[in-house]
């Protein structure tokens, strides 16, 4: 009697190295090797001069003033009509106030465009270096609620009641303008450094304290 017939199918040995893997055509690695150089190339040939990020820096500058002016304005405007003010009541106090109370709230980003175009102002790239955010920042902590804070104190000191009122006001006007100045010097250092790193000879913006 022959043996049955197998019908299982052969005998295969489990594989136990990894499978093969094919390698990566040559022309591929040269290929992707002239897209990472000419890349390179194409960034060294669009860094900007030293000629070229200064007049970045000036038109930066320019952007900044001409946020920031409303409100420097009308601080200059609220401090010199204080100063100027005799030790009496006059007409010029109820107008010193009126221009206090319209520069403090020219002063908001909430209700001036320019500083509210200043809060979302972006540096130019060319610039990062110089870390000028920090002044588009100061800039808008100048603005409120430093200068807000000083106008609104100029109101209190004229609308004090006697004079322990008055002084009591006055040192508080003080201390806002102090920090006014404060802020007005760190956002003129920065600027300064990078006026001086790149020979911009460019100004800060002219701020009233």
């Amino acid at each position: 009697m022959s043996p049955p017939v197998r019908t299982e199918p052969p005998y295969v040995p489990i594989r136990r190295g990894r499978w093969p893997v094919g390698r990566t055509p040559r022309w591929l690695l040269l290929a992707v090797a002239a897209l990472v150089a000419a890349a390179v190339l194409v960034g060294l040939a669009h860094r900007p001069s030293p000629g070229q990020r200064a007049a970045d820096l000036r038109a930066f500058l320019a952007d900044m003033r001409t946020d920031i002016q409303s409100c420097a304005g009308g601080v200059g405007e609220s401090l010199t009509a204080l100063r100027g003010l005799g030790p009496l009541p006059s007409l010029k106090t109820r107008d010193t106030i009126s221009i206090a109370t319209y520069g403090a709230s020219n002063c908001s980003p909430a209700n001036s465009m320019p500083l509210d175009d200043l809060d979302q102002y972006q540096v130019t790239e060319s610039l990062a270096s110089f870390h000028l955010s920090r002044v588009v920042t100061g800039l808008v902590n100048w603005a409120a609620p430093d200068a807000i804070d000083v106008q609104t104190g100029v109101v209190a000191v004229l609308r004090a009641s006697g004079a322990r009122a008055r002084s009591s006001a006055m040192a508080a006007l003080q201390r806002a303008i102090s920090r006014l100045d404060a802020q007005r010097a760190a956002v003129d250092s920065i600027i300064e450094n990078a006026s001086r790193s790149l020979s911009a000879n460019a100004a800060p913006p002219a701020l009233p304290g």
